[in-house]
């Protein structure tokens, strides 16, 4: 009777081992290998994804590059000699920085080959710091401005009249800085 027991448990233990290998392989299969490729692909499609919206961001910069830089026409505001969009954005920077503007003089434009320059020299009184921060902030514009020198009035007579400390803090400085503005060509707008 034990004997019969034992065989019959034995059978239905090597029946149901084989129904397990075979239900495994029919429903299973290969599946675990075809999961393991689609999980490559989509990593690599993850990091064009990533790659797209990168250079779509890029690509955005350089449109606002063109849109603020590029007139149309040499008539277009931002081709003049003082460009008032330019004036009223720097003026708007040195506002949100706390910087003193002491004085803008515009020069006459300079036509450079297929640009042109507006030069303006700009006296401003803030701290080093404070200047440092302007810097930065001209740099980030989406406006083309080349800073071609600046000076800092801090001869020997200003601490000389100065007796406090605080007072020698914020400094004078004499900027010529100029606009670059790229003026669409008649030949190029025909074409």
């Amino acid at each position: 009777m034990a004997e019969k027991r034992n065989i019959i448990l034995f059978g239905a233990i090597v029946v149901l081992t084989i129904s397990f290998w075979v239900s495994g392989s029919f429903m299973i299969g290969d599946k675990p290998f075809q999961i393991g490729l689609l999980e490559d692909e989509q990593t690599e499609l993850n990091e064009n994804l990533i790659s797209a919206q990168i250079l779509a961001s890029k690509l955005d910069r350089v449109y606002t590059l063109f849109q603020e830089n590029l007139a149309l026409s040499q008539q277009d505001s931002l081709a003049e000699d003082a460009s008032l969009p330019f004036l009223n954005s720097l003026t708007d920077m040195l506002d949100d920085l706390n910087i003193q503007l002491l004085g803008i003089k515009p020069k006459d434009r300079e036509s450079k080959g297929d640009y042109y320059k507006s030069p303006y020299v700009i006296t401003i009184q803030c701290t080093y710091e404070d200047f440092g921060k302007f810097l930065a902030e001209m740099e980030r514009s989406p406006r083309l401005i080349t800073l071609d020198e600046y000076e800092v009035k801090n001869g020997v007579e200003r601490i000389k009249t100065n007796v406090r400390e605080e007072d020698l803090m914020d400094q004078v400085f004499e900027l010529n800085l100029a606009t670059i503005t790229l003026v669409k060509s008649k030949s190029k707008a025909a074409a």
